[in-house]
């Protein structure tokens, strides 16, 4: 059975925060919510300083703490066959208990009204990509509802094209990587079998389907 993971190469990974521009334009997010974002921090003491930058978004858990959560029958927030962590919006109560039960903070709040002005076009305060229709649950053109929560959706609506999340074909650096898991062969495989590689907050036990190998450490 197919279960989709990504893989974040940290050593390739030059922080440009292309994936993060892509997510928006891809999946119609509004100002100030982020699907794909990132966390930095410094550590040491001048001299001895060191950058450490990393690329989150939703870890499509394997136990999901947002689906365990969700009060709704049949589960609002849900976890797919494929492995994707998925969303239905018709279905949300709005009660906000995935939001608050995400250990990774990666689910968002939306309060705007979304408008429409053609894809790709500007569309305050969000984009429109009708090609979000395909696996859109709820959403009018692909775009969640004001008043509902919103997460990375590993781009199911490219994925179901053969394509790969928008987020992966943008990165100038190839650090991302995604694929089928459960498939020996596949490169998302081949990459956690033979490298050293973490997850984040692997004490929750959510068991999180995001990994990121080869820890960066700047060249002296």
């Amino acid at each position: 059975m197919t279960k989709y993971a990504m893989v974040i190469d940290q050593q390739k990974c030059t922080g440009c925060a292309g994936c993060s521009i892509a997510c928006k334009g891809e999946n119609n997010i509004a100002d100030g919510i982020f699907w794909s974002h990132y966390k930095q921090q410094t550590t040491g003491t001048f001299p001895n300083v060191k950058l450490e930058y990393i690329s989150t978004l939703c870890n499509h858990c394997t136990d999901a703490p947002c689906v365990e959560v969700c009060p709704t029958t049949p589960k609002s927030m849900y976890k797919a066959d494929n492995g994707m962590t998925k969303y239905n919006s018709d279905t949300c109560i709005s009660c906000r208990m995935c939001e608050r039960s995400c250990p990774y903070e990666q689910i968002s709040f939306n309060a705007e009204a979304p408008t429409f002005d053609g894809k790709y076009e500007t569309a305050k305060p969000l984009y429109t990509n009708p090609d979000r229709d395909l696996t859109a649950e709820g959403g009018t053109k692909g775009i969640r509802k004001q008043g509902h929560v919103e997460k990375c959706t590993f781009c199911d609506h490219r994925v179901a094209n053969g394509q790969v999340p928008r987020c992966v074909e943008t990165c100038p650096a190839d650090a991302r990587v995604f694929g089928d898991l459960d498939d020996p062969n596949s490169q998302v495989s081949r990459l956690i079998n033979n490298n050293e590689y973490f997850v984040l907050q692997p004490e929750t036990g959510a068991k999180p389907n995001v990994y990121y190998i080869k820890s960066y450490s700047p060249k002296a």
